[in-house]
């Protein structure tokens, strides 16, 4: 909620939600002739149904006060919706812009009198709800002023010419920095205590109970090495905290989840034993009944795992040996102010610069807790069945703070790092034989188009995707409820298509959205199906 003050003084308490169809006769009727001038003539349903982000702002009689629309790509038809980065990388080389960190404003409306405060309330509403997002671009005809609103938000960058008209556009950027910026992230210190724990009670009284009023202020004296705490902060005040500890129990984990896709957090070894031996051993290499592991995470035990168990022995299992250095640590404690939630992962980078030699970071809550905004970034570890920790794992990998991630149409020299990326999947064939179908006639023997992606950092390929045109779309509209969450006669025919792979580095799992983004932009397309067959059917793998 926010407060709106117009200039004559009047207040109106505001929020943003998700526009929805409903909305459309109020949106259509805040559009003046002004607004057509800048954004051109448009059919509201389809830009609604196109757009990759809507978002419409009312009072507190939910009343619609003003509404905006954004899309991945530029309106005006300044550029094809699969070549526009490189036209505004050219236009501005200071504005590093990519696919990941900008959207397109192709609409905006707002009840005069507080169109300011709307706009502004807004943007920052969309920086909020976008992490990656950094910067906001508006395209409109180089004759035409922005008014009185939208000048409070944009700054000119250049002008572009279009592939329709022989007619430049103006071309305006709104950065993140004046909105909604990342949060400032140092080292915790004792005088931080009173701004924390407010925010730490008003979670969660265990810690104050259990440690003492005081625990937060000892918790950050004791930093050393291996532990450290830190906080982020906004104009001076600390708004989130985050104790981390490189003293993880890696045998205890070794026991009870696969660790096997993460090298058991370790760093390779020439005698490290990743397969079982040929013939059986009379010692295993398993924990003799009645040991006692300890985790070495001291805190509240909503934030670590169980200080102790007991782990049977069983058998016959086998569990990989790691010989070299471990290379992790663990989140320990962590708490920020629910306005800052969505930036949690501005922590990420500097606890991984006070851990130089470390690759993952893990932690651990207690089951059917709900996700947090920080956790949403992380991979889920799968624990053994034997497993009798009452925490699930979550992993994050240094890798995943890369922001270069692109995602492009494949080609032939992509083969052998889509090899070495599937090389531990069980469809790994199937991906691969559809790749080379690509690769060599762009459509299936039937003729059905094909098109495969890959995403890549660093110049390493850490994902695959293959889609077909969805052919059977009469079928799967009598079938299927899709129009309870599309208005099919919006889509053209060769704009739905089915997803038949998606593999993805764990490492970028929080890119997923993203990649998929990329293959409905790049790949000309609206919709994406992805059919899900029942267990018990032969032939078909859920």
């Amino acid at each position: 909620m926010s407060i709106l003050t117009s200039p004559r003084g009047k207040a109106e308490v505001v929020h943003c939600r998700r526009t929805e169809s409903q909305d459309i006769y109020c949106i259509q009727k805040l559009i003046r002739k002004f607004t057509q001038k800048l954004f051109g003539r448009l059919n509201i349903i389809y830009l609604l149904e196109k757009a990759n982000l809507a978002i419409t702002l009312c009072n507190d009689r939910e009343e619609i006060m003003a509404q905006a629309t954004f899309l991945d790509y530029p309106n005006w038809n300044v550029a094809t919706p699969e070549a526009w980065p490189s036209v505004f990388r050219e236009l501005d080389s200071d504005i590093p812009c990519t696919p990941l960190n900008t959207l397109f404003l192709h609409l905006f409306v707002a009840v005069n009198e507080y169109s300011v405060g709307c706009c502004k309330e807004i943007i920052r509403t969309v920086f909020k709800a976008v992490p990656d997002l950094h910067f906001i671009f508006l395209i409109v005809p180089s004759y035409m002023s922005l008014g009185s609103t939208l000048v409070t938000v944009f700054n000119p960058v250049g002008s572009v010419p279009c592939l329709t008209f022989n007619e430049d556009f103006a071309v305006y950027v709104c950065h993140r920095h004046s909105h909604y910026p990342q949060l400032h992230i140092r080292k915790a210190r004792v005088e931080d205590h009173d701004d924390l724990m407010p925010i730490f009670m008003r979670h969660d009284t265990v810690l104050k109970d259990t440690y003492g009023e005081y625990f937060l202020a000892e918790l950050i004296e004791a930093q050393d090495q291996e532990n450290h705490a830190v906080v982020c902060e906004v104009e001076g005040v600390a708004v989130g905290f985050m104790s981390v500890c490189s003293r993880v129990n890696l045998r205890l984990l070794h026991e009870c989840f696969d660790l096997g896709p993460f090298h058991g957090f370790c760093i390779p070894h020439p005698e490290d034993i990743l397969e079982p031996p040929k013939e059986p051993r009379s010692a295993g290499m398993v924990a003799t009944q009645g040991r006692h592991l300890m985790t070495g995470l001291p805190l509240e035990p909503s934030f670590s795992l169980l200080a102790s168990i007991l782990l049977p022995e069983e058998p016959g299992r086998f569990r990989p040996v790691y010989r070299g250095d471990a290379s992790v640590f663990c989140i320990q404690l962590f708490c920020i102010d629910e306005k800052y939630e969505a930036r949690s992962l501005d922590f990420m980078n500097f606890v991984f610069s006070l851990f130089p030699g470390k690759n993952f970071c893990i932690i651990s809550v207690p089951q059917l807790t709900p996700e947090f905004a920080l956790i949403q970034n992380f991979v889920k570890v799968i624990p053994f069945d034997d497993c009798t920790l009452q925490h699930d794992l979550y992993v994050f990998h240094r890798a995943g703070l890369f922001k270069s991630i692109t995602v492009r149409l494949a080609n032939r020299a992509d083969t052998p790092g889509v090899e070495q990326l599937l090389s531990s999947l069980m469809l790994s064939q199937s991906i691969l034989e559809d790749l080379a179908q690509y690769n060599e006639a762009r459509r299936d023997p039937d003729g059905t188009p094909l098109q495969a992606f890959v995403a890549e950092v660093a110049e390493q390929v850490v994902g695959i995707a293959v889609i077909r045109n969805e052919m059977d779309i009469e079928y799967i509209r009598s079938h299927y409820n899709i129009e309870d969450f599309i208005y099919f006669n919006h889509h053209q025919r060769d704009e739905h298509g089915r997803l038949h792979h998606l593999a993805l580095n764990p490492a970028f799992r929080h890119y997923t959205k993203f990649f998929l983004k990329e293959i409905l932009r790049l790949g000309s397309k609206t919709c994406l199906y992805y059919p899900v067959y029942p267990q018990t059917r032969e032939g078909k793998v859920r």
